[in-house]
C-alpha cells in the first residue's frame, strides 16, 4: 500500500540481485491467501508453476509449533519456492491474482521508479 500511494519507489540493491528471471534463488515468493480453503489454493499455486519445479509451503509462525503465520489482515501466507526462474513475471502475477482466495502476491511488478545498483565497478542508477 505504501509503494502504491507514493509518488516514487526507489529500490536499492547490490549487483547480486540482478537476475534474468524471478525465483530459482531458493528464496520464497510470498502469496497471501484467505484462510478459507487455503490448502486448495496451495495446491493450485503449486500446480500453476509445476513446470518450474515450484514447491508451495504454508508459512508457519516460526516458534517451533505447527501454527500458521497470520497476517495483519487475518490471512495466511503460502510461500512459493522455484527451482527454475519465472521468465514472465507479469504473466505469472496475472495468473496468481486470477485465483479466487488470493489476496496479493509478492512480485511488486512495475512499481519501481528508480533502481540503484551497487557493484564492484561502482553505482548504477536505472530509471523508468
Amino acid at each position: 500500500m505504501v509503494e502504491a500511494a507514493s509518488s516514487s519507489f526507489i529500490v536499492v540493491a547490490d549487483d547480486s540481485k540482478l537476475v534474468s528471471g524471478l525465483g530459482g534463488s531458493g528464496l520464497a515468493m510470498p502469496v497471501e491467501v484467505v484462510q478459507f480453503c487455503w490448502k486448495y489454493n496451495l495446491v493450485r499455486l503449486q500446480g500453476l508453476f509445476k513446470e518450474l519445479g515450484c514447491e508451495a509451503k504454508l508459512r508457519l509462525v516460526g516458534d517451533g509449533s505447527e501454527k500458521p503465520y497470520v497476517t495483519d489482515n487475518g490471512n495466511y501466507i503460502v510461500d512459493l519456492y522455484f527451482k527454475n526462474p519465472i521468465k514472465d513475471g507479469f504473466g505469472a502475477g496475472k495468473e496468481i491474482s486470477a485465483l479466487e482466495g488470493v489476496v496479493e502476491h509478492g512480485l511488486f511488478l512495475g512499481m519501481a521508479t528508480s533502481v540503484i545498483i551497487a557493484g564492484k565497478t561502482g553505482i548504477e542508477v536505472m530509471t523508468k
